[in-house]
C-alpha cells in the first residue's frame, strides 16, 4: 500500500505563489492516479487537480484552471502542485490523494497540508 507525505504548505499574500509536493513511500505511484484535494474550513473536501502515473494526463477543477499545475517526477516518486495566482479563496487544507487506476475513488491520503492565502 503507497503512503502518502506532504509539503509546502504556508501563508503567502494574495496574488502569490505556492508549490506543494507529495512523496509516495512503500511503493511507487506506477498504475496509479495521483491528485490533490482541498477542505476549507466548514466546507466538504474538494477535487482540484489529479494526473495519472502512467500517460501524465491532467485534470483539473475550473476554479483552478490556468492557475495550477500538477505535475510528476518519475525519478523522485513525486507529485507537485504549482499554484499561482493565488486567492483567498485558495485557502484550505490540501491533501494528496492516490488511487489504483482501476478504483473510481481514491482511497489513499496524506495527512495534509495547510495553505493560507492572506487579502
Amino acid at each position: 500500500q503507497v503512503q502518502l507525505v506532504e509539503s509546502g504548505g504556508g501563508l503567502v499574500q494574495a496574488g502569490g505563489s505556492l508549490s506543494l509536493s507529495c512523496a509516495a513511500s512503500g511503493r511507487t505511484f506506477s498504475n496509479y492516479r495521483v491528485g490533490w484535494f482541498r477542505q476549507a474550513p466548514g466546507k466538504s473536501r474538494n477535487f482540484v487537480a489529479d494526473i495519472s502515473w502512467s500517460s501524465g494526463s491532467t485534470r483539473y477543477a475550473d476554479s483552478v484552471k490556468g492557475r495550477f499545475t500538477i505535475s510528476r517526477d518519475n525519478a523522485k516518486n513525486t507529485v507537485s502542485l504549482q499554484m499561482n495566482s493565488l486567492n483567498p479563496e485558495d485557502t484550505a487544507v490540501y491533501y494528496c490523494a492516490a488511487k489504483w487506476i482501476f478504483e473510481s475513488d481514491y482511497d489513499v491520503w496524506g495527512q495534509g497540508t495547510q495553505v493560507t492565502v492572506s487579502s
